[in-house]
C-alpha cells in the first residue's frame, strides 16, 4: 500500500488514554477516521465511514468487540478487524474470530509492529502473534464440525475473566506495578484479585501461584 494509499482506521476502545497513546503510534502512518468508546456509537459511526480496518477492543461494556462485530457483520462492507486487547486467553481469541475479525494482536504490541499489522490486515492477510497463531490453529483444526476442542478445568473455570489475566502476568514474572500498568488497574486492585485467586485456588503464595499458572502453560 502506498503512501497515497493509506488505510483508513477507526479506533474503538472504552479508554480514552489507550486511544491516545494508539493514536501517537499510528497517526503518522495511516488515516485516522474516526473512534469510538461504547459499541453503539462504534457501529453506527463504522456503517457511516466504512474505514479500512477497525482496531477493536475486546473488552467493553454491552458485548465488547464481539457485538461490534456481529452488527457490522450482517452489513455488505469491506471493512476488516483487527483486535486489540490486553488478555491473550485462547477463549477471547478464538471468540473474536469467530465473529470476524481478520487479526488478533496484544497490547503490549511495538507501535511499528501494529502499523505493520494494520497495513497487512487491510491488504487482505490475517495476522496474529505467534503464541495467539496457535490458538487458532488448534481450535480450527481439531474440532469436529468447526467447533474448537475445550479442555475442562474447573480450577480455572471459578476464576474471572480479569483474574485470568492477572494469572496470565504473574506466570510471566511480572510485578504487581506492572500488572497495574498493563491492565490500567491499581496496584491494590492487583493485589486484590491475586489474593481472591489464592483463596479460590487455595493456594498460599505468589510463587505457587506462578508454578501453578506455569503447570497449566497459562504464560
Amino acid at each position: 500500500m502506498t503512501e497515497s494509499h493509506r488505510p483508513r482506521v477507526f479506533l474503538v476502545d472504552d479508554h480514552e488514554l489507550i486511544r491516545a497513546g494508539i493514536r501517537a503510534e499510528i497517526a503518522d502512518s495511516v488515516d485516522i477516521v474516526g473512534e469510538a468508546d461504547e459499541v453503539e456509537a462504534a457501529i453506527e459511526m463504522i456503517l457511516e465511514r466504512t474505514p479500512d480496518v477497525v482496531l477493536l477492543d475486546v473488552h467493553m461494556p454491552d458485548g465488547g468487540g464481539q457485538a461490534v462485530l456481529r452488527a457490522v457483520g450482517e452489513h455488505d462492507t469491506t471493512t476488516r478487524f483487527l483486535a486489540l486487547s490486553v488478555s491473550d486467553a485462547s477463549a477471547d481469541v478464538i471468540s473474536v474470530i469467530r465473529a470476524g475479525a481478520r487479526g488478533y494482536v496484544t497490547k503490549n504490541i511495538s507501535g511499528p509492529d501494529l502499523v505493520d499489522a494494520i497495513y497487512r490486515i487491510a491488504a487482505g492477510d490475517v495476522v496474529f502473534s505467534p503464541r495467539l497463531a496457535g490458538f487458532v490453529l488448534d481450535a480450527f483444526s481439531t474440532g469436529q464440525d468447526d467447533q474448537p476442542v475445550v479442555i475442562a478445568d474447573p480450577d480455572l473455570d471459578q476464576l474471572t475473566a480479569r483474574e485470568r489475566q492477572v494469572l496470565r502476568l504473574i506466570a510471566r514474572g511480572y510485578s504487581y506495578k506492572d500488572i497495574a500498568k498493563e491492565l490500567t488497574i491499581s496496584t491494590k486492585t492487583v493485589e486484590s484479585h491475586v489474593s481472591s485467586v489464592l483463596r479460590k485456588l487455595q493456594l498460599s503464595s505468589r510463587y505457587q501461584l506462578s508454578h501453578w499458572a506455569s503447570e497449566r502453560h497459562l504464560n
